[in-house]
């Protein structure tokens, strides 16, 4: 497995300018509160059983009206219910589908936050400065199918895997490192929070963090880790996410930066020319031991 590697001070520049440029950003406390709760414990690997440490949801209030206001969250949310939950069963896209990943793609590159991922990889040579070639090149990173299971057809693609989840062999949550999504599952009653996870005191999260690692079951699947950004916008998980895709030719990318107060770890995992999966790290944040 490649080694992290520290953000160059241009990947570091443009990774915090689309940070302060994600004006679609929820605020904590105000457009949405999550409640902590207590430190998730250990699950043995291969296990489905984990003890319980967060009684109530993580989600205690998400304002509903800005997921359907704001475009990119409205089209983003009409993407959530495309896909089939397990691998090795053939994803069937239908044209209403292809329409909706075309809307939701149109729609971000409106956005300052894509705008200026795209100036920065037609800049770095890494994308087309055409915007319409660029789309074409997201939509191949993010939307084209490939064989996840090598059993089935086609059954994964990269936006499934990191923002709806999946599960292998009805056994072991894949993905599922977006915040929306968790909530509306959470909501329905299909995700059980089990607490957050944390290495030890100074990494302990507070509940305006905009990144948390946590420990969750979907569908009665248990997920013993996982991460995610919360609040953020989905064009701002997109951008970060596909700079660093393409910042590679590696299986396995990972870059540790400084954004805002969070030094994180992003990694992105490639399925040929597509997204395999990626998530954000925290590693420390209000600028605790910098």
């Amino acid at each position: 497995m490649a080694k992290s590697q520290q953000a160059n001070p241009d990947l570091k520049e443009v990774l915090n300018q689309l940070w302060s440029l994600d004006s679609n950003r929820l605020k904590p406390g105000t457009d949405y509160k999550i409640s902590l709760q207590g430190k998730a414990g250990f699950v043995a690997p291969g296990s489905n059983s984990a003890s319980d440490k967060a009684s109530a949801p993580l989600f205690t209030y998400v304002n509903e009206d800005k997921l359907k206001s704001i475009r990119t969250f409205a089209y983003f949310v009409s993407l959530l219910d495309n896909y089939e939950m397990s691998t090795g069963v053939s994803e069937m896209v239908t044209s209403e589908e292809l329409k909706e990943n075309k809307l939701f793609i149109d729609a971000i590159m409106e956005t300052g936050v894509m705008k200026c991922a795209h100036k920065y990889l037609a800049k770095t040579g890494k994308s087309p400065s055409d915007p319409t070639q660029f789309k074409k090149q997201l939509y191949d990173i993010w939307f084209k199918l490939y064989h996840r299971d090598r059993s089935g057809g086609e059954d994964s693609c990269g936006f499934e895997h990191v923002f709806v989840g999946e599960t292998k062999f009805g056994k072991e949550i894949m993905g599922l490192h977006n915040w929306i999504n968790f909530y509306q599952q959470e909501k329905l009653g299909n995700v059980d929070y089990k607490g957050y996870k944390a290495r030890d005191k100074k990494d302990t999260p507070d509940e305006d963090d905009h990144v948390l690692s946590l420990q969750f079951s979907w569908k009665g699947l248990v997920k013993p880790v996982g991460s995610s950004f919360i609040g953020v916008s989905p064009e701002f998980e997109v951008a970060v996410f596909t700079i660093i895709f393409l910042m590679s030719t590696e299986k396995m990318t990972s870059v540790v930066v400084k954004i805002d107060e969070y030094l994180l770890e992003l990694v992105v995992y490639r399925h040929g020319r597509s997204i395999g999966t990626s998530y954000p790290k925290l590693l420390s944040s209000n600028n605790r031991d910098f």
